[in-house]
């Protein structure tokens, strides 16, 4: 599972490849490592059909009988409970320029991937959702997303044989996850093609920051 990446491109970068025009999210510092629980940017169509750039929380609540951890990666789409969050109003894109993936065996060694050396963005497939309870020691109402993840391609697996996140990279893609039928958005949780994704990083690298697994889930 995933629970580390990085946006290192500007906020005005991410209103272009995205084509965002409400920026909601303030003055946005450059994010080497984006772990649950920080609060990051997304992006979603706003109710005004507008599309904007907003902060939100990464974690979703759990299902129910699964603990208190929140969830950060989203794998099971047919289970009741996500079915819920899979229209348009909740699928939202979540930048980011790299990501990062943990050795199955030991000792676990850190690997961030991106699309090249020069870590353009791209987008996971997320989702979002409005939740009322304590997070992070705040209580009230937060804003809370996770991403899907799906079976790893050719360049994951010999890293992390389990899942990969859901990788959007054109914007076909983008406009289908945000704003397409269900049943179409549902298609894109598919491994990254051949040729989409490197290792650009192993181990303390700039992109990166010491890593500790934390109390998450992920693939629910």
């Amino acid at each position: 599972m995933c629970n580390l990446y990085s946006i290192t491109r500007s906020q005005e970068a991410m209103r272009r490849l995205f084509r965002i025009s409400r920026d909601l999210a303030g003055n946005l510092p450059i994010m080497p490592a984006v772990f649950p629980d920080m609060m990051a940017p997304i992006v979603r169509t706003a109710e005004d059909g507008e599309r904007e750039l907003v902060m939100m929380r990464w974690g979703f609540p759990p299902p129910p009988n699964c603990g208190n951890a929140p969830v950060t990666n989203v794998r099971n789409l047919n289970s009741p409970y996500w079915r819920g969050w899979l229209s348009s109003k909740w699928r939202c894109l979540v930048p980011a320029t790299s990501f990062c993936e943990w050795t199955d065996s030991r000792p676990k060694v850190t690997h961030w991937f991106a699309r090249n050396e020069s870590r353009p963005l791209f987008a996971f497939a997320g989702i979002w959702r409005l939740w009322s309870g304590e997070r992070k020691g705040e209580a009230g109402q937060h804003r809370l997303f996770a991403f899907l993840t799906t079976e790893s391609n050719g360049v994951v697996r010999p890293v992390h044989a389990k899942a990969m996140p859901v990788v959007l990279t054109c914007p076909e893609e983008w406009d289908t996850w945000l704003e397409g039928p269900a049943d179409k958005a549902i298609l894109l949780q598919r491994p990254a093609p051949a040729g989409v994704l490197s290792i650009v990083a192993t181990g303390a690298k700039e992109d990166s920051a010491p890593c500790g697994e934390g109390n998450y889930e992920g693939d629910q």
